[in-house]
């Protein structure tokens, strides 16, 4: 199986299935001499890991991460990072009848025509369970962001079901289950999410992430657009089923003078692109959204096909969420900080010479 690392100069690659002893990654070409030790990674992956509340997936795994390489006298050392996460809560029995049928909506039918088999054990590699490593390796990543480059990687649930945040308050974030940015909203979400497990249904949600402080000139044109790089992280993360970068589609219903972002030598006067124009960074914040879909693994009756080809019904049991966007926003931080830092040590490594014919103008104009 291929396509499981990612980047070009910071690269991760993840192994490890649902159901298997472990999951683990190896970070490669994390700059040496960052301070770095297992809890500067936990506190990511206690934001992911499942169990926290009654609205997610009661599986109870700890993820505690071992940090195996690449760490000595607690600095990295430019050695590959060996990353390891015991999985301490699988009940494989819970799938048993999926051995022979597929879940609508799962990759499980897709896995099958690719590779002849798969993992059924919680849909094996599949899961978002896999996520846990990128969750580890974008701590490293923002951490090296923040400390060496002044840039703060972050994120919220804009949007679940029909409901979306009616203020915003960063600090509110860390203090719901739902990383929503409004205490207000958060009575709100937990009587819809009470009422829609008791359906047995579940609900899409959206997330956004943000980057401040990236300077301008990060990025490469043309296919390695940071943008490009961007949408293509936030797609791989499960579940997901579309990605906006500024103003998205909102532009569709722009005209060019609204759209377009004017520069003044006191800054920008707006930021619809998202911080990124011609593939490159222009010094403002970066902005993305992503949509994800509901989760299909559901109690309520499906139709669908057995491996013989023949009709029949699915009902799945086990234990899920009933809406994966409440979890997802340490991933997608996760993943928008692995592209950064990526795209600055390539910068560093092609232009960090270069000096600009036009001193750098703010992010954003006074107002």
């Amino acid at each position: 199986m291929s396509g499981n690392s990612f980047g070009k100069l910071f690269v991760v690659t993840g192994f490890g299935e649902s159901h298997g002893p472990a999951i683990g990654g190896i970070v490669d070409g994390c700059p040496p001499g960052l301070a770095l030790c297992a809890a500067d990674l936990q506190r990511d992956l206690d934001r992911r890991k499942p169990g926290q509340s009654r609205h997610t997936t009661q599986r109870r795994e700890s993820d505690q991460v071992e940090i195996l390489s690449g760490v000595f006298g607690g600095l990295t050392t430019g050695a590959p990072i060996g990353l390891l996460i015991r999985n301490e809560d699988q009940r494989s029995k819970d799938y048993a009848d999926l051995a022979a049928r597929y879940r609508p909506g799962h990759a499980d039918y897709t896995y099958d025509q690719k590779y002849g088999r798969r993992d059924y054990r919680g849909g094996g590699r599949s899961s978002a369970r896999e996520t846990a490593v990128r969750v580890a390796a974008g701590a490293i990543a923002k951490k090296y962001l923040w400390e060496r480059c002044g840039v703060l990687v972050r994120g919220f649930l804009s949007q679940l079901g029909p409901i979306r945040p009616r203020g915003f308050d960063w600090g509110e974030v860390g203090r719901n289950p739902f990383f929503c940015p409004c205490a207000q909203t958060v009575p709100e979400l937990d009587a819809y999410m009470d009422a829609l497990r008791k359906e047995g249904n579940s609900i899409g949600a959206a997330v956004t992430v943000v980057a401040s402080g990236v300077p301008a000139g990060i990025g490469e044109p043309i296919f390695d657009r940071l943008d490009a790089d961007i949408a293509h992280a936030l797609m791989s993360i499960n579940a997901v089923k579309g990605v906006e970068i500024g103003a998205g589609f909102a532009c569709i219903e722009q005209k060019g003078t609204e759209h377009r972002d004017e520069l003044t030598p006191a800054g920008f006067l707006s930021n619809h692109a998202g911080g990124i124009l011609g593939g490159i960074s222009s010094g403002q914040d970066i902005y993305a959204r992503i949509a994800l879909k509901p989760t299909s693994s559901l109690r309520l009756p499906g139709r669908t096909i057995g491996t013989d080809g023949q009709a029949t019904q699915v009902i799945t049991t086990g234990r899920h969420d009933p809406c994966v966007g409440i979890r997802a926003t340490p991933i997608a931080e996760a993943m928008l900080a692995m592209v950064l830092l990526d795209h600055w040590l390539r910068q560093r490594a092609q232009n960090g010479d270069v000096t600009p014919p036009t001193p750098p103008i703010p992010a954003a104009a006074p107002r």
